[in-house]
């Protein structure tokens, strides 16, 4: 895939008090290339319970193609592509929801858990366009598979 239509990938996700953080944290590094840095934040909930709040930004061009290469792992890879004017913003952002628990079995699912949101280039910078170049992008990736 020679060029990126993405300026940059961003990947969170959240770790309740009931959940083990280095299996959150494992889920999330199933999308991060090797040694990947991700950023904590500690947060409260409504009942006092900790949540940690694990993200991380993907922006050199071939850490965003290691992170689109997981994606296209995806079975529902063709709804996605399908999807895509529901998918991209007016602000030409793609959003995804991934499924937590497969990720920590190295499973790549649309589902719940991990939310996944690239900033699509496109120029002028609008929805449709935004919707055409992450077309393009997708089914590329797809194509490679």
């Amino acid at each position: 895939m020679p060029q990126i239509p993405l300026h940059y990938v961003d990947l969170r996700t959240f770790c309740y008090a009931t959940e083990d953080e280095k299996r959150v944290e494992e889920a999330l590094r199933t999308f991060l290339p090797e040694e990947f840095e991700i950023e904590r934040v500690e947060s409260e909930g409504h009942y006092g319970d900790r949540i940690l709040v694990l993200s991380a930004r993907v922006e050199s061009a071939d850490d965003v193609r290691h992170v689109l290469s997981r994606l296209a792992d995806l079975e529902s890879f063709d709804q996605v592509i399908d999807e895509l004017d529901e998918r991209v913003t007016e602000n030409t952002e793609l959003f995804l929801r991934l499924d937590k628990q497969a990720a920590f079995g190295g499973d790549v699912r649309l589902g719940d858990g991990i939310t996944f949101r690239g900033k699509v280039e496109a120029y002028p910078a609008k929805k449709a366009q935004a919707v055409d170049n992450a077309e393009d992008v997708l089914e590329r990736l797809r194509d490679e598979k």
